[in-house]
């Protein structure tokens, strides 16, 4: 599969716009020939996969399908459980720098069905709805009956439909935003003024950032083709949205080039669209006790006021570093406000 891969790199048509130069307008072509040049000269896949194979992972088979989670144990059989969601366009990866740092608590990192890693998904209906009963049920055959839910994007709403429909299993919610479903009903005669505001600026958002919404939840079939096909296109929308979406630096050209090449080897860009594809249904305000992690270069960082509209904020802690991928890019803050919120729950 590497030479195919290298093949399809070095044959890749460079396709100049008026605007390959500018970064508002997506990759730039020299960034992309960056990449494409380091992926096919220099970069080793086999590095990687072999250090992400090395995790414990466990299968397990939860609502009729089997889930393949990194299942890290402490010594301590009462040590308190903690659960990684990750979200999109990422993957277990997501957690890496965490794991280490994590080592006295039970945790668990599922690869969400249809994500790098997990068994392939072959049939629809795999909404957030549905992910999160197929993990919820994976955690009861692993024999937690308690645990902390930890995570943000697809991971983060996934955690919130969790959370309301297991209340006594979800001790904590720990999250680094709020579920983007519920911008898609609030009402803003209901928000406070600053809420409301920030319910305003979503929208823009939305219209300015969130053309890929749009094609990812109303035509996955074509554009699974254009990037399962083509390793310039793959790494093209994804790397776009890891490094605009992140402090600067945050990510080598290796660790760009691994997050991209687990979706590539997986095949699994097209699968991943299906939480977009497959409407939730979000739950009402939830009570369970919830540490938010406010990250200033997210998407779309929210107010309190906002927050508090949905859950119930027991800590609100802004950070002056890091992105939509906090627990990589400033795993230390992570780590403490995910303690935080085992801490709020206990």
């Amino acid at each position: 599969m590497t030479d195919d891969l290298y093949t399809r790199i070095r044959a890749a048509r460079r396709v100049a716009t008026p605007w390959s130069g500018d970064r508002t307008r997506g990759i730039t072509a020299g960034r992309l020939d960056e990449l494409l040049e380091r992926w096919a000269d220099g970069y080793d896949w086999r590095e990687h996969e072999q250090r992400v194979g090395g995790y414990p992972w466990q299968p397990v088979t939860a609502g009729g399908i089997e889930l393949r989670v990194i299942h890290q144990r402490a010594a301590d059989p009462g040590a308190p459980v903690v659960v990684l969601l990750h979200g999109w366009p990422d993957s277990v990866l997501r957690f890496e720098r965490v794991l280490p740092l994590l080592t006295d608590l039970h945790v668990v990192v599922p690869a969400l069905p249809g994500f790098p890693f997990a068994p392939p998904l072959t049939e629809p209906g795999m909404s957030a709805n549905r992910v999160a009963a197929v993990v919820a049920e994976a955690l009861a055959e692993l024999g937690y009956p308690r645990y902390t839910l930890s995570g943000g994007d697809v991971g983060g709403t996934v955690a919130e439909i969790i959370a309301a429909e297991h209340p006594d299993r979800v001790a904590a919610l720990h999250l680094t935003n709020v579920a983007p479903q519920r911008a898609l009903t609030a009402d803003p005669a209901k928000l406070a003024p600053d809420a409301a505001a920030y319910l305003a600026r979503t929208g823009q958002w939305f219209r300015a950032e969130g053309g890929y919404i749009a094609e990812q939840s109303t035509r996955p079939n074509t554009l699974a083709v254009a990037l399962g096909d083509s390793p310039a296109g793959l790494a093209a929308w994804i790397v776009e949205k890891l490094e605009a979406w992140s402090d600067a630096g945050a990510f080598t050209i290796d660790d760009l080039l691994t997050w991209v090449s687990a979706y590539w080897f997986t095949g699994t860009i097209g699968t991943s669209f299906a939480s977009y594809t497959e409407p939730a249904t979000m739950p009402g305000r939830l009570d369970t006790p919830t540490v938010l992690s406010v990250f200033p270069r997210d998407t779309k960082p929210e107010p309190r006021s906002y927050a508090e509209a949905f859950l119930n904020v027991r800590e609100y802690v802004e950070h002056d570093a890091g992105g939509h991928f906090a627990a990589w890019e400033n795993p230390d803050a992570y780590v403490r406000d995910l303690r935080r919120a085992v801490e709020v729950g206990a």
